[in-house]
């Protein structure tokens, strides 16, 4: 991607991502559902793909899948997060969320999700239906993006 040169100027291109992710964030928590994987991964895209290190996220949805927070969790390293059941739960009942989808990044590009991405996925889910929260996905962001709800490893 090229910037104008008045513009790579002033902001750098990690800026100007980050400023067109918080316009997209705005345009969806005011805007129809996240109704299909699709548009969930291109979201996603412009918030984590240019991340140099592991987060681990949610999506805080309302009873119509309209996106009521995104919300940083849990700050990594170069190949992982720890992440904590207790702290996911805790922050599901404080926004009130009717159902959540679950996101992280890998910074090697590669969205290839690992065996422990698919455990705490389960985890989750599990204590996630303790509340009646469902976990609608699990997205892995790297260059790509992969859904654990297309794939069927929900």
């Amino acid at each position: 991607m090229s910037i104008s040169p008045r513009i790579a100027d002033t902001y750098s291109e990690t800026d100007i991502l980050a400023s067109a992710a918080n316009i997209l964030e705005e345009k969806f928590t005011q805007s129809p559902a996240f109704s299909s994987a699709a548009e969930t991964k291109s979201f996603l895209q412009f918030k984590l793909t240019s991340l140099g290190h592991e987060i681990f996220c949610i999506m805080h949805l309302n009873s119509q899948h309209h996106l009521i927070e995104f919300e940083e969790l849990f700050r990594g390293t170069i190949n992982a997060a720890a992440v904590y059941p207790r702290e996911v739960v805790k922050t599901v009942l404080a926004h009130n969320s009717a159902a959540v989808i679950l996101v992280h990044n890998h910074p090697s590009g590669i969205a290839e999700p690992s065996q422990s991405d698919k455990d705490i996925t389960h985890k989750l889910k599990e204590a996630l239906a303790l509340i009646d929260v469902p976990v609608l996905d699990h997205v892995v962001v790297g260059r790509e993006c992969v859904s654990f709800a297309e794939r069927g490893l929900l």
